[in-house]
């Protein structure tokens, strides 16, 4: 069946249900209200002046409406007393000229009875004085067993606005009282109703009952004008403090509003901004103390800029004017070391130790000319289409020999297609080696576990170790220049101290992170995130920092034959192939680099061959 369209709402179907398009409006609505109530909160959080004139109103409109009900209540409580108090003032007196006449009757089947009660009537409805609103309506029952009917003004159903509790009141020869609102005539009116017992002039039985309706409609209007009044009044008070109040916070406001934007162009590196001081009063010394401050703040900034230029360009020629005496002590150096086996051992170790030690003072000049190109601004990223499996390859292959020689296996779980990511292959393998260093150097023997992932926006590389790990806070501590965790241990990597610094600038250079999880006794985990496409800035990571082993059990370290008791995931580790090269896994059929690969460590490996000094891992060891 074909669905069709209505061209007045796209995509909405035509035989669509009332409830289905309900629910749409409804949701729209919800919407709706969502962003004005989120863009109600981001005002209410941005806007001190808004705060304020919403508090003094919020303030002001609560004691002005106390102050008006207060004032209507007593006003319309004080007419009503008043109304009250000449009420029964005047049904007494009606009371009064209503006996008189009744009392000429002696027996209660005189027939003229009734004439009497309708000229009562008559006579009692006439207001006594001037007097706005609707006239006066009475009603006058006749004592049971009399020969007479009720009388009621006008023949109006006066009887209605007579509650069962004030008839037996009044039957019981009490004066009482009620306020009723009802309609007898044209429209609803509020009267007052007096119930008044009088006596029959045959001197027994039950009384005549006189109820006098006298209409509050002068006292209601009277009450509701007050009421208008005060509410019109306390309206405009509260509208005017609320400008007041605006127009004050402003004055305040503004000049704290042009110190936070003359702030923020100041930490935007526009250091000549000040700000205009107008007046002598707190907020012109507000300015002149932020601009005592800018001024200020700008000549020390000036004067480290310029100790920090010239510390840079101070490195930079030291570590450039001595190239040219290693290179002369490392031709020496080399031969010595060639030639040590002709030697005495002490000489011979001799030569070793100053090979040993050469190489790294040459990695230290290599990475302290690293720093001061991106110190000064001047690294470049060289970045091109790689398959970052075949990096994690390359780096692993690489440290084999160095994680032989601390007894450490290496797992790698790769994804089975290709990362290709637009990255710098030689700043990206130099990151994973110094992190696969420092790993070997503090993961106590046990084995190292390199991660690859990637989503659609970036790709993730992380490097565990299950070693001495790290204490609460030192997760940022450890990308600092030479720092250290435990300044006692004894490098066996022969790092520098710069190397996670060095790491750390070159993932930001590609736009990502370079973040660590460590707990102690728990090992670390160092978690690389770099975008796929160069010029993009990552937002999330495909993997996440801590690790999911972080409360298991920690894995076996090397056995003493330099074998491996267990990897992380229980399975027995392979042996490494002669050349340093990595072993495929246990994993039935699985080839070099797959997930789960192994390099596992060997007895008496050879030393790694010296690579390009720019590509060494040796800086690794925080």
């Amino acid at each position: 069946m074909r669905t069709v369209t209505s061209p007045s709402a796209p995509g909405h179907p035509v035989g669509a249900s009332p409830a289905e398009a309900l629910r749409r409006e409804l949701r729209a609505i919800g919407r709706r209200a969502a962003a004005g109530v989120a863009a109600a909160r981001h005002a209410w959080r941005r806007s001190l002046q808004l705060r304020v004139v919403t508090f003094t109103l919020v303030t002001a409109g609560a004691l002005v409406g106390a102050f008006a009900y207060l004032v209507v209540e007593l006003t319309t409580n004080s007419s009503l007393d008043r109304a009250v108090q000449a009420a029964a003032q005047q049904v007494r007196d009606d009371a009064s000229r209503a006996q008189e006449q009744l009392s000429a009757h002696q027996q209660p089947g005189d027939r003229r009875l009734e004439d009497t009660m309708r000229w009562v009537v008559d006579r009692l409805s006439q207001p006594a004085g001037p007097r706005t609103g609707s006239e006066r309506l009475v009603l006058l029952e006749p004592p049971i067993g009399a020969a007479a009917r009720p009388v009621a003004t006008g023949g109006l159903p006066v009887e209605r606005a007579v509650s069962g509790q004030l008839a037996v009141e009044v039957a019981n020869g009490q004066v009482a009282r009620q306020i009723v609102t009802v309609q007898l005539q044209d429209q609803r009116t509020t009267y007052l109703v007096y119930g008044v017992p009088i006596p029959p002039g045959w001197g027994y039985g039950p009384p005549f009952r006189l109820y006098v309706l006298t209409p509050l409609t002068a006292e209601i209007e009277a009450a509701a004008d007050v009421r208008n009044t005060v509410l019109v009044t306390g309206a405009a008070l509260v509208v005017l403090l609320a400008a007041l109040t605006g127009l004050v916070t402003r004055m305040v406001v503004r000049p704290v509003r042009l110190a936070a934007r003359t702030a923020q162009r100041l930490s935007a590196g526009l250091l000549d901004q000040r700000m205009l001081v107008k007046g002598e009063d707190d907020l012109a010394l507000l300015a002149e103390s932020f601009n005592q401050m800018a001024t200020n703040l700008q000549r020390q900034i000036v004067r480290l800029e310029e100790m920090s230029r010239q510390q840079r360009r101070f490195t930079s020629d030291v570590s450039h004017e001595l190239r040219t005496p290693l290179t002369t002590v490392r031709m020496a150096a080399d031969l010595l070391f060639n030639e040590r086996k002709s030697y005495s051992p002490e000489v011979a170790r001799s030569a070793e130790l100053l090979q040993h030690e050469l190489d790294r003072f040459e990695d230290l000049l290599t990475e302290l000319l690293e720093i001061s190109r991106f110190d000064a601004g001047f690294a470049t990223l060289d970045s091109e289409p790689v398959d970052l499996a075949e990096i994690v390859r390359r780096a692993v292959t690489r440290l084999s020999a160095l994680c032989a020689r601390n007894g450490t296996a290496l797992q790698m779980r790769l994804p089975e297609r290709p990362v290709i990511a637009e990255v710098d292959p030689r700043r990206v393998e130099r990151i994973l080696r110094n992190l696969i260093g420092n790993a070997a150097e503090y993961g106590e023997g046990r084995p190292l576990v390199v991660t690859l992932a990637c989503d659609d926006q970036a790709a993730a590389i992380t490097v565990r170790d299950y070693g001495v790990g790290l204490r609460p806070g030192e997760e940022r501590l450890v990308f600092n220049r030479f720092w250290r965790a435990d300044p006692s241990r004894t490098r066996r990597t022969g790092g520098t101290g710069l190397g996670l610094s060095i790491s750390m600038e070159d993932a930001k250079l590609h736009g990502g992170w370079l973040d660590a999880w460590g707990r102690p006794g728990r090992g670390s985990q160092f978690r690389l995130t770099l975008p796929l496409r160069s010029g993009e800035q990552v937002t999330s990571s495909p993997l996440p920092l801590t690790p999911d082993d972080a409360d298991a059990p920690l894995p076996a370290a090397s056995t003493p034959d330099g074998s491996v008791a267990a990897g992380p995931d229980g399975g027995q580790a392979p042996a490494a192939a002669p050349d340093g090269s990595v072993a495929p896994a246990a994993a039935p059929g699985g080839p070099s680099g797959t997930p789960g690969a192994t390099v596992a460590p060997r007895q008496g490996a050879a030393e790694v061959p010296r690579a390009d000094p720019e590509l060494t891992g040796r800086g690794a060891a925080p």
